[in-house]
């Protein structure tokens, strides 16, 4: 009994479902196909045309930023298609699209052949172990040279029909239309050969592909039903979310469902909380049950992050001891996104910035990470840290929030490109790395050769090679373009003078903090 007891309550912390289908109950499902491939090779203008809609260019600088589902039809058959974004910051959002498909369609550019996105597109099937199809795209430019595209993508052993292999592939223009009832034939005909079936007459389990929130509707999670039909009503758990169905939304954002069964994006409205974009979402006896639930899993994530940061500190403080660890400095930032998928993608993409030198190095601390507007929550928390930045990613921050900003300071920057964003980060912490001296530059000399005299500090025998050298001057030590120190200009050496100018030469006594080595630049400021 006590085991029993111990299984239920595992089951219940894990969220883990039991239960088989009978193979019985089983029916067929459409297919549920993930378009994958490289930034700017034509995934989201291919279901623009599947579609016939126009979404990239709703997308700031014409790039998918978001993980979409949508649904259409071919010749009377329902197919599912995910949306994924190619930019390197995205590569979770494509292994969260890769996870949940039965097949992917590999875009690829024919001007343009395989890269970087492309290769991880196919590690990324594999590892989900799903099929590929792939789609030679751009075949209507005059630099179009599918035999090469083919080529490549057996260095990577993906063989198609053409070359001998198992691999489906399709010589498609997205822009022209051209082959695309023959590509969308054989995502039907891979279909049939995988056999996809699901039980539509059981309590509905689902993967949350994002998540996001709007005014007047709170939390919506788009969904993807894997198992099973959800009904208006059903009280559900989605990871540390939990919640009672109000209302399902169609992939078109106007329709409404009363239920949505097996292979159907749906967007579910009802949730306490923003469940993390690949939460698994089932259906539970109770809405008791759920938030027990989501309490169960909210508490094994404190245990675990709080598990973590021990380790962290505990290493650190090893590190610090043995003296072989770098002084740390961190820049901490708030982000809000307006979907919690971008929200996830931007703060991996930012904690993995790491900038260092010879004596120190730049991370970036990410405080918090979430799906809406940035709230007066949001600049307390930023409050805390001096110099914490909140990066606003195509959201806004409502007028109480705008209003604590400028009382405390603190600084709210929008951006609507996730480069944009990563870039404005990797110039502040440059500046954190190497910080520019106050003042105005003033000249400039070069080191000749170092001396060191007991107790004097570092002489540097130099010649001024523009404007002047004073006492007191601060002082930036270069080669090329790495800082090696700044220091200030305690005395100067070339009969009695306060300052050099052009032409002459001098001995610089600095400050003693580390020896200079010979044939630098110094910056005189």
């Amino acid at each position: 009994d006590e085991d029993d007891d111990y299984d239920d309550d595992s089951a219940l912390e894990l969220g883990v479902a039991l239960d088989e289908d009978d193979p019985s109950t089983l029916v067929p499902r459409p297919p549920v196909v993930t378009i994958m491939g490289h930034v700017d090779h034509g995934k989201t203008s291919l279901l623009d045309a599947i579609r016939n809609t126009r979404v990239t260019a709703g997308e700031a600088g014409g790039i998918t930023q978001h993980i979409a589902a949508y649904q259409v039809e071919h010749e009377g058959s329902p197919i599912t298609f995910i949306d994924t974004p190619g930019h390197a910051a995205f590569t979770d959002m494509r292994e969260r699209g890769a996870s949940t498909a039965d097949m992917i369609i590999l875009v690829v550019a024919a001007d343009d052949s395989v890269k970087q996105q492309t290769a991880d597109s196919i590690a990324c099937a594999r590892q989900a172990g799903v099929p590929l199809i792939v789609a030679v795209n751009k075949i209507d430019l005059p630099t179009a040279d599918p035999n090469r595209v083919l080529a490549d993508l057996a260095g990577y052993e993906v063989l198609t029909e053409d070359l001998g292999g198992e691999v489906l592939c399709s010589q498609i223009s997205a822009k022209e239309g051209t082959n695309l009832n023959d590509l969308l034939s054989k995502v039907m005909l891979q279909a049939e050969v995988l056999d996809l079936k699901a039980n539509p007459h059981r309590d509905a389990q689902g993967v949350v592909i994002e998540a996001r929130v709007e005014k007047g509707l709170g939390t919506v999670a788009t969904t993807l039903i894997q198992k099973g039909t959800i009904k208006v009503g059903d009280s559900f758990v989605a990871g540390e979310a939990s919640g009672k169905v109000r209302a399902l939304i169609g992939h078109d954002g106007k329709t409404r469902y009363k239920e949505a069964g097996p292979s159907t994006p749906i967007s579910i409205v009802g949730i306490s909380g923003v469940p993390a974009a690949g939460d698994l979402l089932v259906v539970a006896d109770d809405e008791q049950t759920a938030r027990d639930l989501a309490a169960a899993r909210a508490r094994i994530a404190r245990e675990r992050q709080s598990s973590s940061y021990q380790s962290g500190l505990m290493q650190s403080v090893v590190g610090l001891f043995s003296g072989g660890q770098k002084e740390r400095r961190e820049i901490c930032v708030v982000v809000k996104a307006d979907v919690q998928g971008s929200a996830e993608a931007l703060a991996r993409a930012l904690t993995d910035l790491k900038l260092e030198n010879e004596e120190a190095e730049v991370i970036i601390k990410v405080l918090v990470s979430e799906a809406g507007d940035v709230t007066k929550s949001d600049i307390a928390v930023a409050s805390v840290t001096p110099g914490t930045t909140v990066l606003a990613f195509n959201t806004g921050a409502n007028a109480a929030a705008m209003d604590e900003a400028r009382a405390l300071g603190i600084p709210i920057e929008y951006y609507s490109v996730v480069y944009d964003a990563i870039e404005s980060v990797e110039s502040r912490m440059q500046e954190v790395l190497s910080p520019t001296p106050e003042g105005e530059y003033v000249g400039s000399a070069i080191v000749k050769e170092v001396f060191n005299i007991g107790g004097t500090g570092n002489i540097a025998g130099s010649k001024c090679r523009d404007g002047i050298i004073k006492k007191g001057s601060n002082v930036r030590v270069m080669r090329g373009d790495k800082i090696l120190v700044e220091t200030k200009v305690r005395t100067l050496r070339n009969f009695k003078v306060c300052f050099i100018s052009p032409s002459f030469s001098v001995a610089l006594i600095f400050t003693p903090r580390r020896r200079l080595i010979y044939l630098k630049t110094i910056a005189i400021l």
